[in-house]
């Protein structure tokens, strides 16, 4: 994991990087981070959304994170990117995605999550909780292994 602070004048700005090596196919691996029915097998509880820019996705984890994400970019099987709307004070200026490369037959993942205004333990646990969804979101790729909701990061 990389921590990197801008250079912007005045104020700081996190972010998150996880690179990953996904033995499957580019269009697979591209439907699992877009599409709501697999989203709800490696990340939140409920997902409604459809891949496509300007788009609302809703990421549903529980009462009172009940959180909301418009589609910026969408490049098929290239890059997936969402900027938070409605969330939480920390996650509201942020921005995530997915950027996909083929190499050798398996997608490389790059996964980053931008636009953090403070590295409290937010950011940090966040941080951490991406990195152990995105090896779930390999596994149930690589292997259809499903973590249960409650037991994931």
């Amino acid at each position: 994991m990389n921590i990197i602070i801008t250079d912007t004048p005045g104020e700081n700005v996190y972010s998150i990087y996880h690179d990953l090596i996904i033995d499957a196919d580019l269009g697979k691996v591209f439907q699992y981070i877009t599409r709501p029915e697999h989203l709800v097998n490696w990340w939140p509880y409920t997902c409604e959304g459809i891949p496509k820019e300007n788009e609302t996705y809703n990421f549903f984890f529980g009462p009172g994170y009940d959180w909301y994400g418009k589609v910026i970019k969408l490049k098929e099987q290239k890059s997936f990117h969402i900027k938070m709307v409605e969330s939480d004070r920390d996650w509201d200026p942020t921005s995530f995605g997915f950027d996909l490369k083929e190499n050798d037959s398996k997608v490389h993942l790059q996964f980053w999550h931008r636009g953090w205004p403070e590295c409290n333990a937010h950011f940090r646990r966040s941080s951490f909780c991406w990195a152990m969804l995105l090896n779930g979101l390999k596994n149930y790729i690589e292997k259809g292994l499903i973590i249960p909701f409650e037991e994931r990061a």
